[in-house]
């Protein structure tokens, strides 16, 4: 039984680490997403933002056993998808030896899950404040089935034709973040904006907790970026000093922006920095040096601060898409930042620790050293050829997506909804904040389920949210 549980192919540490960096990203959804939308949001959205992360976690885990995680890294079915089966719900198929890594296919079954389900998770982030929830259950499995993994087979599976061409994407720059951006700022165009009030207005509910909530996300990426590798080995050290070497640099050059122009430091502003420098080393986090790391942290921390500061304000289109958590920004153009840095700034012997003895992966600056400008501009060609596919594809799939969604459940809420938040959609509230712990009249918490007769005091209460 001991060599069954042990074959000779299996490494334990590798697989103790794949475990625990799993543990981690999945801590960065439940329960850091889900502490961070339900306080970075006005107060009456808590429990819906909160609940929009909790169960796109849930839907996205079964729907990857059943037949996503195939889709995504099975047998070829098309140059960009793998064939959908239910060989993961098998014990033969998840105690063999798994596609990478010495370690067994359950390993990477849910190492690779947890990624997929922040990538949901991070779409929501542009839909929160108005969205109807049944219309995001319904999204959740459709936008997996037909989007993500097509992303992933197509990026990350050695069958799928953009791996082939040599795309690096060290851990989801492209995968996860610029598909989450694209796809956030899709959706939202078609679900429509949030109130006036609260396009207007829409303070945060809880700054403390939304610090804990991007604390544990900062802190997740350590298994976000270290288990890229499929190994406990030294490019999984590099990628996590890097990844927080990035951030660091990031959260400090957004916080002298908001200093020097608006004359304060912003703990939101904080954390939209650490942010975007999280999102920019993702591709390149185990390719690049430490200095090439704090450079792209300059770059993470000014630019995506220019297209949302200034740019999305002098831009009629992009202003009239409502993204609550300017998820295009923060992850579409950070994303895209971090593909193409990649291209310039990846070290041929870190390259040659995750790709293996193969030429082709260099950044420009490196192959302009050595005399081969040819490969690196070959290596910056097809990085942009990647940010182009992928953001075609979440064009077209999440349109389709929402417009099928649509025509079975409304994608917005109606108005009367919209005006009350949590109390209509869910009868719940975040907060019982005055009174005796008295809540809102609707509230299945509340009154022991009878109905109340007026009540000033919550009358007050409902006009100040």
């Amino acid at each position: 039984m001991a060599t069954e549980a042990a074959p000779e192919w299996l490494d334990k540490g590798d697989n103790a680490w794949q475990l625990a960096a799993a543990t981690l990203v999945g801590l960065q959804s439940v329960p850091g997403l889900v502490i961070l939308y339900g306080s970075i949001v006005k107060k009456k959205w808590a429990v819906n933002s909160a609940f929009m992360a909790l169960y796109a976690f849930a839907a996205t885990f079964v729907c990857w056993c059943l037949w996503a995680f195939r889709m995504s890294f099975g047998d070829r079915l098309l140059p960009f998808v793998g064939r959908p089966d239910f060989a993961a719900l098998g014990q033969a198929f998840l105690t063999q030896q798994g596609f990478a890594g010495a370690y067994p296919a359950a390993t990477l079954l849910f190492f690779q899950f947890v990624f997929a389900a922040i990538t949901l998770i991070l779409v929501a982030g542009s839909l929160l404040g108005r969205v109807n929830f049944r219309a995001w259950m319904l999204f959740v499995p459709l936008w997996l089935t037909f989007s993500y993994t097509i992303g992933a087979f197509s990026l990350w599976s050695p069958n799928g034709f953009l791996f082939k061409a040599g795309v690096m994407d060290f851990a989801g720059g492209y995968v996860i973040h610029l598909s989450s951006g694209i796809a956030g700022f899709t959706a939202a165009y078609w679900v429509g904006p949030r109130s006036a009030k609260d396009r207007e207005a829409f303070p945060p509910n809880n700054i403390l907790l939304t610090l804990a909530g991007a604390g544990l996300l900062w802190m997740g990426w350590t298994g976000f970026n270290g288990g890229a590798p499929y190994a406990a080995n030294i490019d999984a050290s590099v990628a996590v000093v890097n990844t927080h070497f990035c951030t660091a640099t990031s959260l400090l050059v957004w916080l002298c922006l908001d200093c020097l122009v608006f004359g304060r430091p912003s703990v939101i502003g904080a954390v939209q920095g650490m942010i975007t420098g999280l999102v920019c080393i993702t591709p390149a986090a185990g390719l690049v040096q430490g200095w090439a790391a704090m450079l792209m942290g300059v770059v993470s921390g000014s630019v995506p601060w220019c297209t949302m500061m200034v740019l999305h304000k002098r831009s009629r289109f992009l202003k009239r898409v409502d993204d609550t958590l300017a998820v295009l920004h923060t992850h579409g153009v950070a994303g895209s930042l971090g593909g193409v840095l990649t291209g310039v700034l990846a070290e041929p012997r870190l390259c040659r620790l995750f790709f293996g003895d193969d030429p082709r992966y260099v950044g420009l600056a490196y192959a302009v050293r050595d005399g081969r400008p040819a490969a690196g501009l070959r290596q910056v060609g097809v990085q942009l050829a990647g940010i182009a596919f992928v953001a075609a594809l979440n064009v077209a799939v999440t349109s389709a997506v929402c417009l099928v969604v649509g025509l079975l459940v409304p994608l917005r809420l109606g108005e009367e909804q919209l005006a009350a938040g949590d109390d209509a959609i869910h009868g719940e509230d975040a907060y019982a904040v005055w009174g005796d712990g008295e809540t809102y009249e609707q509230s299945v918490h509340g009154n022991h389920g009878y109905p109340l007769t007026a009540n000033p005091v919550a009358s007050k209460a409902d006009d100040v949210i």
